[in-house]
């Protein structure tokens, strides 16, 4: 096989939890254009609809499901609806995630006065949210014998990065359950099922540009941070982290398992001098 075959999907059945979302788009996006099928997953219909059109513009075919990640009954109704469209389940992609505002400790909060109960929750959406799909979807995956799971990290599982308590926590278990999961696939289903996932650095999107930019477009103070200590010296952009996810969803990644992948402008490589 050609080694530029090795990157299609097409053929390929890729679940994207969290497909709403802006990181979302621009997963499905790539995976259209790799010739992927899809399963849009979400809690707002309106948005994956929107999604599931964008896939069909693009020629490709998808599908629109409204599930919450956090509930297994939900997922469970949610999967079966999947294979009784396409058949099987190749991929998944647990996008599912984000911050909980009221788990936000700022500079001048009192730390332990902080909500506990919204730093659960932020633990819960972005730690579960993946679990859940994971032991749903994939034993989907796991007893075809082959498959890719991808999961999203964080630079705050590396980096302790302030005022994001329950994320960082969530973020750091997304870490292990990837290692701990790719190693238990494998060893028993087989050197064809694989765990990974992409730890992405500050993407500049519509939906986090008040809180990094100024009305005048300059960087806040805390944006302004992220660039000093990025080698690349600027922000990431969205469609920057497709080529790594269709590699690790794709046979060109075939002996990668268990790994997590940066993709932030060498913000994890730098000490800052």
């Amino acid at each position: 096989m050609n080694v530029l075959d090795t990157f299609s999907l097409k053929g390929k059945v890729v679940v994207v939890t969290g497909g709403t979302g802006v990181l979302g788009e621009s997963f499905i996006k790539a995976i259209a254009e790799a010739g992927g099928k899809i399963a849009v997953l979400g809690r707002n219909k309106e948005k994956a609809d929107e999604r599931v059109a964008m896939v069909e513009e693009l020629g490709g075919e998808a599908i629109a499901v409204v599930a919450n990640v956090l509930d297994e009954q939900d997922i469970i109704r949610a999967k079966d609806e999947i294979l009784a469209r396409f058949g099987t389940i190749d991929c998944l992609v647990n996008a599912a995630g984000g911050n909980i505002p009221g788990s936000t400790i700022g500079p001048n909060d009192n730390l332990f006065e902080s909500n506990v109960t919204d730093t659960i929750k932020a633990i819960e959406l972005n730690l579960y949210g993946t679990i859940i799909p994971t032991h749903i979807f994939g034993r989907v995956i796991a007893e075809k014998g082959k498959g890719s799971i991808v999961n999203i990290s964080s630079l705050a599982a590396s980096r302790s990065i302030t005022r994001g308590l329950g994320y960082n926590v969530a973020k750091h278990g997304i870490d292990g359950y990837t290692k701990w999961m790719a190693a238990e696939l494998s060893l028993r289903y087989g050197d064809r099922v694989r765990v990974n996932a992409i730890a992405p650095g500050v993407f500049l999107t519509e939906q986090n540009r008040t809180l990094l930019t100024n009305p005048d477009g300059t960087f806040t103070d805390r944006a302004q941070k992220f660039v000093n200590n990025t080698p690349y010296s600027r922000l990431g952009e969205p469609q920057e982290l497709e080529g790594s996810l269709v590699f690790l969803l794709s046979d060109a990644s075939g002996f990668v398992n268990g790994e997590i992948l940066f993709v932030d402008g060498g913000f994890n490589a730098w000490c800052g001098v």
